[in-house]
């Protein structure tokens, strides 16, 4: 669908990001596609699981942004796309494929969206969820333990090897090119109600015209 509006909403691990997505995935329903930018991990088949497990995870290199990117211009001229859906247990990509409609509203979560300057210039609305580094660790364990497989141990090693290192290097400067800073992300009911309003606001536009 020509015209709809992209937003992007970037934080560190375990802001609250993906809640904040999924809420206003809920409740705008077919009108909203949701991309992750975490589908967009460069695929590393040709790797055992253990050299996987060891990559960086958390470095603008480890993602497609040629293919997000491609997908980003896709969307913008109406365009279907086939996202790729990533395989947490493995570390890499699954054979599966996503297909994201060219919705009313677009919304692209994830840590490194406003790193890169293509990415952000395809960005209509750029909102950064803001929280605190002891409740972005403790979230981060909850889930990677209970949904994605992880030993505690091996979620410890790598936010102190990766996560945190990187998140100051690159998403914690990413969050000046925000339109909208959002302390706790999904759990903030002004912010959603602020960020719902507005995109109600660019659907009656539309239907206007």
């Amino acid at each position: 669908m020509k015209n709809s509006l992209f937003i992007g909403i970037a934080g560190g691990s375990g802001s609250g990001k993906t809640t904040l997505a999924n809420r206003l995935a809920s409740h705008f329903g077919d009108r909203l596609s949701l991309i992750r930018h975490d589908d967009y991990y460069k695929a590393q088949s040709s790797l055992t699981l253990e050299e996987r497990a060891s990559l960086n995870f958390d470095h603008p290199d480890a993602f497609d942004t040629e293919l997000l990117i491609r997908h980003l211009d896709e969307l913008r001229l109406g365009h279907s796309v086939d996202c790729p859906v990533y395989d947490y247990s493995k570390h890499d990509r699954s054979d599966k494929v996503r297909t994201v409609v060219a919705a009313e509203v677009i919304v692209l979560e994830g840590i490194l969206i406003f790193e890169n300057p293509e990415i952000l210039r395809r960005l209509d609305i750029k909102i950064f969820v803001d929280t605190d580094a002891d409740v972005r660790i403790i979230r981060r364990i909850k889930r990677d333990v209970r949904d994605r497989g992880r030993s505690l141990e091996s979620v410890i090693a790598q936010y102190y090897a990766t996560v945190k290192p990187m998140h100051e290097a690159f998403v914690e400067p990413s969050k000046r090119r925000a339109d909208i800073i959002v302390p706790e992300g999904g759990k903030n009911p002004v912010a959603l109600e602020m960020i719902t309003e507005r995109i109600i606001s660019h659907i009656n536009r539309k239907e206007k015209h």
